[in-house]
C-alpha cells in the first residue's frame, strides 16, 4: 500500500546550512526544515498508525516528521530532497511485514548437528598432555 504525500501539507522553513562553506553559509539560508504533521494529514489510518509506532528520532512525540535537507547550494533542491525522503519513510510505512511461520528443524538436521558436536569433542579430547 502506497500513499503520496500532498506538497501542501508539509511546512517547509528556510534555515542556515551548517559546516564549511566560507561568507555564503552565513548569509544564505538555503537548508530547509520540513515539517510534516501525521495526525493532521491525508494519509490512510494504517500508514499513520505505523508511522506513529515506528522508533524514528525523526519523528517527535506530537507526531510531526521533522526531516532537515541541506546537501544543495539551493533551497528548490533541498525542499526537493527533504520531500523525496519524507515520501520514502511513508512508503516503507505501507509495506506490510509478512508474519512470521514458526518452523522446526528436521530429524536429519539435529542428527547432524549432534554428532559434529560428538565429534568435535572428542577431538578436544586428544589435546591433553600425553600420559594423563
Amino acid at each position: 500500500m502506497s500513499a503520496a504525500i500532498e506538497p501542501a501539507e508539509v511546512d517547509f522553513i528556510a534555515i542556515r546550512a551548517q559546516g564549511p562553506g566560507g561568507q555564503n553559509v552565513n548569509k544564505v539560508s538555503c537548508a530547509v526544515h520540513a515539517r510534516f504533521d501525521i495526525g493532521a494529514s491525508s494519509l490512510p489510518p494504517e500508514i499513520k498508525e505505523r508511522l506513529l509506532a515506528r522508533h524514528d528520532g525523526r519523528i517527535t512525540r506530537e507526531g510531526v516528521v521533522v526531516i532537515k535537507a541541506q546537501e544543495s547550494r539551493s533551497l528548490e533542491r533541498n525542499k526537493e530532497d527533504a520531500l523525496r525522503r519524507l515520501q520514502e519513510l511513508v512508503d516503507q510505512a505501507g509495506v506490510v511485514a509478512k508474519a512470521r511461520k514458526a518452523t522446526r528443524p528436521t530429524k536429519g538436521s539435529q542428527r547432524r548437528r549432534v554428532d559434529s558436536k560428538v565429534r568435535a569433542g572428542k577431538i578436544k579430547a586428544l589435546r591433553g598432555k600425553v600420559g594423563e
